[in-house]
């Protein structure tokens, strides 16, 4: 059934990844309508989120920055399918990074990266980091779909740039070894979801709110001595990305505790106050704030 449903859809996917940019963000705009009016996808949480982040906005302000939102996720995921035929030179052109130099500066001192990103702007078109001829080999960390033919095909799409794709089950293992195997590598992960509350024990103030948070950068930059990068992602017009490199830390083993983790969140606080559009409302980023703190709990950021 797998199998049936992959082949059914993907002809489809192919032809809207043909179309000229012109008529993509058309469709794109027909996908809005029904997402938003029609189908209504998940916007009781996207309003919960906008409410509970900007109580000080009025209903018109909230109203405008969902609709924004909507229009904004929808090009996002079809920006996705784009990659299938998307030419380098188009990819380059419209996901620029202003400083690879600075990945550069990192690999004389010999360091992997742990790159740092958040669910905003655009992470689809992030592998153009591939066309800057980069010495770190490059991975990805993802949640993999069930979908055994989907999944494969995100896989191909987001490592069509010879980026390898790992696990989330399987991340901490893989770079683990491959740090004692002596590959300098780039590691690409989304940091700002919501972790289960049995594993974690750490907790911070994201946008106002308390809620858990993941402790991946922290443990894996002390642990394996590799530097923290965030990635600073605007959406300068519809479909034109520019990405810069805002290094959190060169040598986080000499960083005093939580620093990387509070510093993320503040990079990726100013990018959501700024352009809230951008950020992804959809997710259940604050479904924890009502849970119990536990006593051993660390309270990183009020």
């Amino acid at each position: 059934m797998q199998r049936l449903v992959f082949w059914l859809v993907y002809p489809f996917l192919w032809l809207i990844s043909i179309l000229p940019f012109s008529l993509f963000y058309l469709f794109s705009d027909l996908v809005y309508l029904i997402v938003y009016y029609i189908a209504r996808y998940r916007r009781k949480t996207v309003n919960e989120n906008l409410r509970l982040v900007f109580p000080e906005k009025s209903d018109k302000e909230i109203k405008k920055i969902r609709k924004q939102f909507y229009h904004h996720m929808v090009d996002m995921f079809l920006e996705m399918i784009k990659s299938l035929s998307i030419s380098n030179e188009e990819l380059k052109k419209r996901f620029c990074f202003t400083n690879p130099e600075e990945i550069d500066k990192i690999r004389a001192m010999d360091k992997s990266i742990l790159l740092a990103c958040g669910h905003y702007a655009s992470y689809e078109w992030m592998n153009a980091l591939e066309l800057y001829d980069l010495k770190h080999e490059s991975f990805g960390i993802y949640k993999k779909i069930k979908n055994r033919y989907f999944d494969q095909l995100v896989k191909d799409i987001r490592g069509r740039y010879n980026t390898e794709l790992i696990p989330s089950s399987k991340a901490t293992k893989t770079i683990t070894d491959n740090q004692h195997n002596g590959i300098c590598g780039i590691y690409a992960l989304i940091a700002d979801q919501s972790p289960k509350l049995s594993r974690t024990r750490a907790w911070i103030s994201f946008m106002g709110i308390k809620s858990p948070v993941f402790m991946g950068l922290e443990k894996l930059s002390h642990t394996l001595d590799m530097a923290v990068v965030y990635l600073h992602v605007e959406k300068v017009k519809r479909g034109h990305y520019v990405a810069s490199f805002k290094t959190i830390s060169y040598e986080p083993t000499k960083e005093p505790d939580y620093f990387i983790t509070r510093k993320y969140i503040e990079l990726l606080e100013e990018q959501i106050r700024e352009k809230p559009q951008y950020y992804l409302w959809t997710h259940k980023r604050w479904k924890h704030r009502n849970a119990s703190i536990p006593n051993d709990a660390v309270i990183i950021k009020d």
